[in-house]
């Protein structure tokens, strides 16, 4: 039987900025949800790409946005039907669908916490805590950040490929950068690529990273701690 796992990354507003104008990430609500559900090899099976009217439309709300510039960008993709506007009620009944469709062994997403916490968060806000779990109740969450650190992280080549190209942190013993955006770099050996940072496009990066980890023998599917 067909195993089919879905992966989500969401890009964010943000309710308010503290006093010194810095964004407060627990507070981060999703204008942009994109989702696809893909085999092991990575083929996809759905795409879906959603922006959340009550936050996108929400302009006061939007200055906060995270990439607040690609704003005439999403209306562009709105009308030409790349991106759908919809209310969170009715993009959360189109994921509930896809899950109950496919009843995927899990839900992924790089820095998985980032985008439960999310989420959560939105739904929360926008249905006055009504509602206040985004995914499907007993499906498992991986976090293809730690699957990343453990199944390429741990290796020479990625070692000298960070080295080589600088992508270090800068702790006082500078480690591996593991960002989507590097990793994928990594996988196709192109250190010029540029993450979109829009939802469903970020999903592609992270697909393949996803995929990547799978193939390793012995991979932890490294759940996260909610």
């Amino acid at each position: 039987m067909k195993k089919f796992f879905i992966g989500i990354d969401t890009e964010t507003a943000n309710s308010y900025l503290d006093e010194k104008g810095n964004v407060e990430l627990k507070d981060s609500l999703c204008y942009d949800i994109g989702w696809a559900v893909i085999d092991k090899k990575g083929k996809c099976y759905e795409k879906r790409s959603f922006v959340v009217a009550e936050i996108f439309l929400d302009k006061k709300l939007m200055t906060s946005a995270y990439f607040a510039e690609k704003i005439p960008q999403y209306w562009e993709d709105i009308k030409s039907g790349k991106r759908q506007l919809k209310t969170l009620k009715n993009i959360r009944k189109v994921f509930k669908a896809d899950c109950k469709k496919y009843t995927p062994d899990c839900i992924f997403a790089h820095n998985a916490r980032f985008d439960y916490n999310a989420l959560n968060n939105t739904l929360r806000f926008l249905s006055g805590s009504k509602y206040r779990y985004f995914y499907p109740y007993g499906i498992e969450l991986w976090d293809t950040l730690k699957m990343a650190k453990d199944a390429i992280g741990k290796t020479k080549e990625y070692t000298d490929f960070c080295i080589r190209n600088g992508y270090l942190t800068k702790h006082k013993n500078p480690q591996n950068r593991f960002t989507a955006e590097i990793l994928w770099r990594y996988i196709n050996n192109d250190p010029d690529f540029i993450e979109s940072h829009t939802g469903l496009e970020d999903v592609e990066i992270e697909k393949e990273i996803f995929v990547v980890c799978m193939k390793k023998k012995g991979i932890r599917k490294l759940l996260f701690e909610k």
